[in-house]
């Protein structure tokens, strides 16, 4: 079985705040270091994505790849590989939890990755390490901006 890495961040918003930021893909390239380009391929029967294509540059890792979306509830989206050139695995989830009394959102972001090349599980580790921690906090940043969740739902809204 697969080794995976995890972290958590606290966030200064309610959760619906950050998963707003978390759902919008068309901007992932706006704050995720890693992720070039996003397209959502298909959408479920509320709006949310089910399968994005992303081109993805890690250092280590470079990829264009399709992920499937499963959203439980309103606090919690996992993905897993559907299909991509170099990974044979990609799975993760984003966990919300409300803190402070809905104040505040501690987010857990858990990754496996998985390559098809031969690559030392160290390298694999450091790699899924550099994608979490460069994605927790440029989430963090997104969302306690000036143009964060709010200019997010306001550019939703106009679409």
């Amino acid at each position: 079985m697969a080794e995976h890495t995890s972290s958590s961040i606290m966030i200064e918003a309610a959760p619906a705040e950050v998963m707003g930021v978390i759902a919008d893909f068309d901007r992932y390239p706006e704050w995720t270091g890693e992720v070039k380009e996003a397209e959502v391929l298909a959408k479920d029967d509320r709006g949310r994505a089910e399968q994005v294509r992303l081109l993805l540059d890690a250092g280590a890792i470079k990829d264009d790849h399709t992920l499937a979306y499963t959203w439980t509830g309103e606090n919690e989206v996992s993905w897993s590989l559907v299909k991509s050139q170099m990974l044979r695995a990609l799975d993760g989830s984003y966990h919300l939890a409300a803190r402070n009394g809905g104040a505040s959102t501690e987010v857990t972001y858990r990754l496996t990755v998985d390559v098809k090349i031969p690559m030392l599980g160290m390298i694999k580790r450091k790699a899924e390490k550099v994608i979490i921690d460069r994605a927790l906090a440029g989430l963090k940043q997104r969302v306690e901006s000036p143009e964060g969740p709010g200019a997010a739902a306001d550019e939703a809204e106009k679409n």
